[in-house]
């Protein structure tokens, strides 16, 4: 895997259109009714027409990192085993919603490879008839060390958050990690036939960045794809449309969220959620569908509070 990361990109992220113009929430992406497409067949569809076919699924609040921008979490206690979804909880939902149309399901955290037996849950999920697309973000720090058992549980494709390429700045940036595990973890999945390989760049304000100029030409080099995060903020609702995916346009949004402790949530940006424990799986799924708003909106830090596992617990 080339290392000659600390040049510019040949070919610059540079910011282009609403994505990169404020707020999704103040912005034309987010404005508007429900874009039209092709809907999939069986699919949920909510109040504003949009087809629900996406699960993302946080198996853990637990991260092995402390990015700069997961810190005012640094001292929030992690949720008990017993409050998490077993495998089979996770299961049983996620059948559920293939049932309901979902044909995408992504694994996340916290960091997903800190949930012992990660992989025995892949395997499960892997033999559910109808999950077209299967996947999982993390940080990469773990991933040499599971890439090939993920690859043979049946996981297709992986999200490796990085931000920077520098080994100094990585370490400032999340509080100590080490870049060179991450990196030896992209090669062994890249090893092992995971994908696409997309890198998840979090950036302040602009893909022009330096630090995610260099992410961009580090995956030039190494035949990866980048995604542009602008970095959010939950309590007063800004958000942007990732440059390189789908994320933030809420006039498309497809997804639904599973925090690790069993509440349905039908946006990041929002309080609601419902509770499979409490609902069972096919209700709390339908009553979020139902409840689902056309757009994220601000969610006060004392709002945030009940949430157990914080934004961890609920997968970015």
């Amino acid at each position: 895997m080339g290392r000659d990361v600390n040049k510019s990109a040949a070919s610059s992220l540079t910011a282009k259109g609403p994505a990169a113009k404020g707020p999704a929430a103040k912005g034309p992406a987010a404005r508007g009714p429900a874009a039209k497409g092709p809907v999939a067949k069986g699919a949920m569809l909510d109040r504003f027409g949009r087809a629900i076919t996406y699960l993302r699924i946080s198996v853990t609040d637990r991260c092995n990192l402390q990015c700069r921008y997961c810190a005012t979490l640094a001292d929030e206690a992690p949720l008990a085993r017993k409050d998490l979804l077993s495998f089979e909880e996770i299961t049983e939902v996620t059948e559920a919603a293939v049932a309901l149309g979902v044909r995408k399901v992504r694994l996340t955290g916290g960091e997903p490879l800190m949930r012992r037996d990660v992989e025995a849950l892949m395997w499960m999920l892997a033999a559910l008839p109808g999950v077209e697309d299967f996947a999982m973000t993390t940080n990469g720090v773990l991933l040499a060390d599971h890439a090939y058992a993920l690859a043979d549980a049946g996981l297709q494709r992986i999200n490796v958050h990085l931000d920077t390429v520098n080994p100094q700045r990585y370490s400032s940036l999340t509080s100590g990690g080490d870049l060179g595990r991450v990196l030896a973890g992209i090669e062994a999945a890249r090893a092992a036939g995971l994908a696409p390989i997309k890198l998840n760049c979090v950036v302040s304000e602009f893909s022009a960045e330096s630090d995610a100029q260099e992410v961009a030409d580090f995956a030039a080099q190494n035949g990866l794809e980048v995604r542009i995060i602008r970095r959010m903020n939950l309590a007063t609702g800004d958000f942007w449309i990732v440059e390189g995916g789908a994320g933030g346009d809420c006039r498309r949004c497809d997804r639904l969220r599973l925090s690790c402790d069993g509440i349905v949530r039908p946006c990041l940006f929002s309080d609601l959620g419902f509770s499979v424990r409490e609902l069972g799986a096919e209700r709390a799924l339908r009553q979020a569908v139902d409840e689902k708003p056309e757009r994220g909106a601000p969610c006060p830090r004392e709002g945030l509070a009940h949430r157990a596992g914080g934004i961890r617990g609920i997968g970015g």
